[in-house]
C-alpha cells in the first residue's frame, strides 16, 4: 500500500519540481494513512527528521511492512482451528509472561560544586628539598660537632 503511495508521491514531487525538502515532507505526510503518519511522529527512537523526505520514506515503508505481516500473522492464526493444536501437542501452554513496560533510566543527579573552598595547607617543595640538603651540623667526615669538614684536623 505504502510501495503504491511513495512510487506516485515521488513521481509528482518530480513533476511538481519541489526543492523545499521540508515542504516535500509535510506533503508527505498529509497523504499518508493516519495510523503511519501517527506512528512515525511518535516514534521514540529514530525519529526521521522534517527535512529529510527519504527518512520518512523508509519509515513509512518500514511501519506498512510491519503491518503486513503482522495482519498476514494474524490471518494464519485464526485460519488453523484450535481444536487441532490440542491433539498434537501433550503438554500445556505455557503461563503468560506478564511484560513491564521499559521505565526511562532515572536523571542523573549532579551535585553542585562547593560554595566556599577549603583553603588548605600548601605542599612545600622547596622546604623539603632544602632540609635534606643542608649539612649535618658538624664535620661529615669525623662527625665531631665542634667543627665543620674544610677545617677538620683529621
Amino acid at each position: 500500500m505504502v510501495d503504491d503511495y511513495l512510487d506516485s508521491f515521488q513521481a509528482l514531487v518530480s513533476d511538481a519540481g519541489y526543492t523545499d525538502l521540508w515542504t516535500v515532507v509535510v506533503k508527505f505526510r498529509r497523504g499518508l494513512r493516519l495510523g503511519i503518519q501517527n506512528q512515525i511522529a511518535t516514534m521514540p527512537y529514530g525519529q526521521p527528521a522534517d527535512t529529510d523526505p527519504d527518512a520518512w520514506y523508509r519509515a513509512a515503508w518500514r511501519i506498512d511492512q510491519a503491518r503486513l505481516a503482522n495482519e498476514a500473522f494474524q490471518s494464519v492464526s485464526r485460519s488453523i482451528p484450535s481444536a487441532s493444536l490440542r491433539t498434537v501437542s501433550a503438554r500445556p501452554p505455557p503461563l503468560p509472561v506478564a511484560r513491564l513496560p521499559l521505565a526511562p533510566p532515572p536523571p542523573v543527579t549532579l551535585k553542585p560544586p562547593p560554595t566556599t573552598l577549603s583553603m588548605g595547607v600548601p605542599m612545600d617543595v622547596d622546604a623539603t628539598r632544602k632540609a635534606r640538603s643542608l649539612p649535618l651540623r658538624g664535620c661529615y667526615r669525623c662527625r665531631d660537632t665542634n667543627h665543620v669538614v674544610w677545617n677538620c684536623p683529621h
